[in-house]
Formats: structure tokens, sequence, C-alpha cells
């Protein structure tokens, strides 16, 4: 890659939370980071003080003190996850400090919490979700957990200096929670689609293929219903769940396969054979990376509509409405069915990623966010 015309600029990428993980934030977070690595950037991840496996990315990762019993990996609210974040903000400053960090790339919500405790400038808020949208998914007081979401969403983001976001949809909530709009950049995750080795071979029979985590926001008990019904009409039809999670098998299908992926080559194998991926989320606000994944591994795909911010309906992939199981169930059954359809749209989707996710590209438009608020 060609380098950045630009002086480099020293970048710590602060993410509260466990890394490495299996999990969509972190893997946005570490290829971020890689991307930005790449132009010539000095790139360092500030992190939680464990994680799952070893990193092998190459990038400086700085670790917070760890507390005893922190182990999980697992997304959502926790009891230790305040003081593990107070801990974060002593290893922020002292990396900005050591390293003369000219800005700190926040990712999430509790990223940026660190940041702005820490008292330093410039943050780059790189935001995954909305908090209104995303926080009642973890307790059942959704209505209070929606309004403590709403309140931090019309309070947190505007403070940074900028914001990046994924989606034009994000975008327009952020602006109207307070965010100047000329302060707010739309730039999709990097994601290196030579990592994959596209799925070209067919089979006459694939199955239905999930690969992510269990938790709630996934509405998984959605796609079971969806797949019942295509059970109906294709009794044959099997489901792979492809996760790092650990699995409780009563609470899935008796005709669902679980396949463990704890790293990115368990899952870069699982992605490289034919199948019909699914992802039935409709939370809108976060962008889902396992769609990325897949659309970049030449996977036909179908999704519901509020979280298919990658897919073009009936150009690289197929869209149903929301929670609609009959809509949902047709569309895979009828990429099932259609090996020529599920290949076609497999190529489209990959060629999407790499037109629209190429790292260089987002690596670029990001030094631009970044030298507008150090300049």
């Amino acid at each position: 890659m060609t380098p950045i015309p630009n002086p480099a600029l020293n970048v710590a990428v602060v993410g509260a939370c466990p890394y490495p993980a299996p999990q969509g934030s972190q893997v946005y977070m570490r290829d971020t980071a890689l991307a930005l690595r790449s132009l010539g950037h000095d790139v360092r991840l500030v992190v939680y003080g464990h994680g799952a496996g070893d990193d092998d990315s190459g990038v400086p990762v700085h670790r917070c003190r760890n507390i005893v019993r922190a182990k999980g990996t697992t997304a959502g609210p926790s009891l230790g996850k305040p003081v593990l974040d107070a801990l974060m903000v002593r290893t922020l400053r002292r990396v900005v400090r050591d390293h003369s960090v000219d800005v700190v790339d926040a990712h999430n919500y509790e990223g940026l919490l660190v940041a702005l405790a820490a008292r330093t400038k410039p943050i780059v808020y790189h935001a995954h979700n909305a908090m209104a949208d995303e926080l009642p998914y973890y307790t059942r007081g959704k209505t209070l957990a929606r309004r403590v979401g709403q309140w931090l969403d019309a309070n947190f983001p505007h403070r940074a200096d900028r914001v990046v976001v994924p989606h034009q949809a994000l975008a327009d909530f952020l602006t109207g929670c307070g965010c100047a709009g000329d302060r707010v950049a739309v730039i999709p995750p990097a994601v290196d689609a030579s990592a994959f080795e596209p799925c070209t071979e067919r089979v006459e029979s694939p199955p239905v293929l999930y690969a992510g985590n269990l938790d709630q926001y996934q509405n998984l008990p959605f796609l079971f219903r969806a797949m019942d019904r295509l059970r109906g009409s294709l009794p044959e039809t099997r489901l792979v769940v492809a996760t790092s999670a650990s699995t409780d098998k009563s609470k899935l299908p008796g005709y669902a396969k679980v396949v463990p992926t704890p790293d990115f080559d368990a899952l870069r194998t699982t992605l490289s054979r034919d199948a019909v991926f699914v992802c039935p989320r409709v939370s809108w606000s976060g962008y889902p990376i396992k769609l990325l994944n897949a659309m970049a591994a030449g996977h036909a795909v179908v999704c519901c509509e509020s979280a298919a911010h990658p897919v073009t309906h009936e150009v690289d992939g197929l869209v149903a409405p929301d929670n609609d199981e009959l809509r949902f169930a047709e569309a895979v059954l009828r990429l099932l069915q259609d090996s020529e359809l599920r290949a076609t749209l497999g190529s489209k989707a990959r060629a999407t990623v790499m037109r629209n996710n190429n790292p260089e590209s987002v690596a670029r438009d990001l030094s631009t966010v970044f030298e507008s608020c150090t300049a």
C-alpha cells in the first residue's frame, strides 16, 4: 500500500472490552487498527487486562490491570466493568503520555467514557451503535433501559471532537441527539476480503448457516421459527450454528448442529463451505460484522431489513421485512433451491465488500477525520 502523503499520527485505539475476543466490536477495533497501521500511522490498542487467546495482529496492545475473576468475554453490563473502566482511564493516560498520542480513537460507549474521563484530546468517537436501541436487549426492564440509553445518546457522543459512524441511519440519529452534522463522518468498517477464501464449490443440499454470538439482540428465536416454517417445505434442511460461545443445546432446535469457531481460522474454514448465510438481527443501530465476513467469503446472505446496511436486495443478497418469518423462510428456500442464484449473489457480495470496505480506502477516510481534529 502507498504511504499516506501527510505526516503519520500516533493513534490510541481504545476499547473498554476484553481483547482479543471473537466478537464484532473487537474485530471492528482490530481491523480499524490494522488498516490505519498499513498507511504508516503508529497505532496502539488500549483494552482490558484479559481476553480470549492470543492476539496475532502485530498491533501493540496496552492492557489495564486485571481484577480477580475477570475472565468473561461476553458483551453487555457486568459488576466488574466499572472497576475495569476506571483502571482503563489510568492506562490510557499513561499511553497518551508515554507515546505522544496525537488522537484517541474511542470505540463504543465505554471507550468514549474512558477517553472523556482521562481528559484526553482530541477524541474521535467511533460509534458502534445507539444505546437507546441496544441497551434494552440486556435487561428485563426495557422501558427504563431505553430511557437510560436515550440519556446516554443525548449527553456523551457530542462531547467528542469528531464522530465516526458505520452507516447513515446512525449518523442521522446522533445528529438528532445533538452532534453537529459537520463533525459526523460515515465510514464503514474495514474488511480485508483477501483474508477469506471465496466459496466457489456449490453442493446440492447446502445447510443454512448462522455465525456469531448467541446474545438476545441477535434475534435467534425468530430464526428458529423461520426455520420451522422452512422445514415444513423442505424437511431435510439443516441449520449450522457456528459460534465461540458456550452453548446450551437444549435452547437450540434438535436439527441444529453447533460448530465451534473459537478463532478466525475456524470461522474462515466454516465460511469456505457452501451455505445460505442468515442474519436474523433487527437491531438497527449496529453493523453486523458477521454479514461483512460472509459476504467477503462469497456467500449469498438473507437478512432482516433493519440490519441490512451492507446489502442491496436482489443485487448482493436478499432482504426480508423485520420479524417476518414467512418472507424470511421464503428467501432462504429460494437460495437453497437455486445454486446459480447463490453463486451470483455471493460473487456480487464479495465484490461489494472489496469495493466499499477496502481497508486502504477506509484508513484514508479515517486519516482525514483525524487530521481535521489535530490541525
